[in-house]
């Protein structure tokens, strides 16, 4: 049996009145590649906060590594994680390996170690180029190579594919399965893309701020009536939420932006 590696149990979260997350509850084993859906507004950002200990005011409990995240803050360092949004504006003055050691700040390294998370993400040869001069989807290589470089158990990504072309996203897409498959990495990766996650991830959570499904990618894909019923609930109230929110001019702003 893997090891379990992330155990989220009746969480709920909430801004000013309004929940974000409803009694959420899933598991996530060594190995396991995790792919989370659900509309805009689902709380698919909060769910990753609470996880990285960036918001503490969840109801429930979140374990991670076997250890409650409450009492102990160590498993942190076992964790990469790419935003939603780029942690670092591409007109920065800095250099891709110098990104790339922002994710061993506090830890002995050497320049070998950064080389090799930069040749994993396939950018050999641009350790020294300022990070203007790359491309959108090389940018996101850089981030990936920072989150990678302190070999991480976990791996977390909200929707690291926006704003990449095509291209770049394939070889994303390649690097992600390489990580999961040959090194056995745990990744959660949040994502609008249906058929990317039905092609690399195998275990599925649709989420809306209450859990509608969680289990293996093909029980839910391959049933069509299932992932109809699962996926359109969870449009459908997320539709409902916003028109009746709207209508009584008391719409809360999510600081997320889902």
């Amino acid at each position: 049996m893997p090891a379990e590696i992330v155990s989220v149990e009746n969480v709920s979260f909430g801004y000013d009145s309004s929940l974000s997350l409803e009694n959420v509850s899933f598991k996530a084993y060594e190995g396991d590649f995790l792919g989370i859906i659900g509309p805009n507004g689902a709380g698919k950002t909060t769910l990753f906060r609470c996880m990285l200990r960036v918001l503490l005011g969840y109801k429930g409990t979140i374990k991670l590594f076997g250890q409650d995240i409450r009492d102990d803050k160590n498993y942190l360092k076992r964790i990469g994680y790419i935003p939603q949004t780029r942690s670092i504006e591409q007109g920065f003055p800095v250099t891709v390996e110098e990104v790339v050691s922002f994710g061993l700040i506090g830890r002995k390294y050497t320049k070998d170690k950064i080389s090799s998370a930069i040749e994993e993400v396939g950018l050999i040869g641009h350790n020294k180029k300022r990070i203007g001069e790359l491309s959108g989807g090389q940018l996101q290589r850089v981030l990936i190579a920072k989150s990678l470089v302190a070999d991480p158990d976990l791996l977390i990504l909200d929707e690291p594919t926006t704003a990449i072309d095509m291209e770049s996203e394939n070889k994303f897409y390649s690097l992600l399965t390489e990580l999961n498959k040959e090194r056995r990495m745990t990744i959660i990766w949040s994502s609008h893309d249906l058929d990317a996650i039905k092609k690399l991830a195998d275990k599925v959570a649709c989420i809306n701020k209450r859990l509608f499904f969680h289990g293996n990618v093909g029980e839910f894909f391959n049933n069509e009536k299932l992932m109809m019923s699962a996926y359109l609930e969870s449009s459908m109230q997320a539709h409902m939420h916003s028109h009746f929110d709207v209508n009584n001019n008391d719409k809360i702003v999510d600081p997320d932006g889902l």
